[in-house]
C-alpha cells in the first residue's frame, strides 16, 4: 500500500534525521522541502514566505512523487509547513493517503540542537520560525524533546500501517 508522511515542525526540531531515519527503515523517498526551496531559489533571506512559494516547491517535485507512490513506493516529506495551504495543496493533488506528524519540543530544546549542527540558523532565525510554525497544529502529535531519534520513529511507526 502506497501512503505519503509530512513531518513538520520548527527548525532544530529533528525533521530532516528523523524523515532520512524513517525513509532508511521505510525504504521510502525522502524529499525535503528545505532543500526543494533552496536549489530552486524559492526560499527567501528575510523569512518572507508565502504559501505560493511552497506550492511552487510542491509543483516541482509532484510528478516524481505521484510516479513513487504508483510503483508503491512510500514517499516522506520534511519541512517546517508553515501554512496549512501547503499542505492542503499536497492532499489535494496527491491520489495517496497522508500520514502528518507535528513534531514538538521547547524552543530552548530547538535553539540548542540548531546550535549543534554545521550549518547553524541562530538563535533569531530559530524563534521566528518556532513562532510561524506553531501558528496551527497540523497531523498527530510527537514530542521530540527528550527522546532519541530511534524513540521518536518508533512513535511514528505505530501510527502508520504495518
Amino acid at each position: 500500500m502506497s501512503y505519503y508522511i509530512i513531518i513538520r515542525g520548527p527548525l532544530g526540531i529533528g525533521k530532516s534525521t528523523i524523515a532520512a531515519a524513517l525513509a532508511k527503515l521505510l525504504n521510502a523517498e525522502h524529499i525535503s522541502m528545505d532543500k526543494v526551496l533552496e536549489e530552486n531559489e524559492l526560499d527567501k533571506e528575510d523569512n518572507n514566505f508565502t504559501s505560493v512559494d511552497f506550492i511552487k516547491a510542491d509543483n516541482i517535485v509532484l510528478p516524481k512523487v505521484r510516479k513513487d507512490l504508483k510503483k508503491g513506493k512510500i514517499v516522506i516529506f520534511d519541512g517546517c509547513f508553515y501554512f496549512k495551504e501547503h499542505i492542503k495543496h499536497l492532499e489535494k493533488s496527491i491520489p495517496a493517503k497522508c500520514y502528518a506528524f507535528n513534531l514538538k519540543a521547547p524552543l530552548e530544546t530547538c535553539i540548542i540542537r540548531d546550535s549543534k549542527r554545521k550549518k547553524v540558523y541562530g538563535e533569531e532565525n530559530a524563534k521566528a520560525v518556532y513562532e510561524m510554525v506553531s501558528r496551527f497544529n497540523y497531523g498527530i502529535p510527537i514530542q521530540t524533546g527528550k527522546k532519541t531519534v530511534a524513540q521518536v520513529v518508533k512513535e511514528i511507526l505505530k501510527h502508520l500501517p504495518a
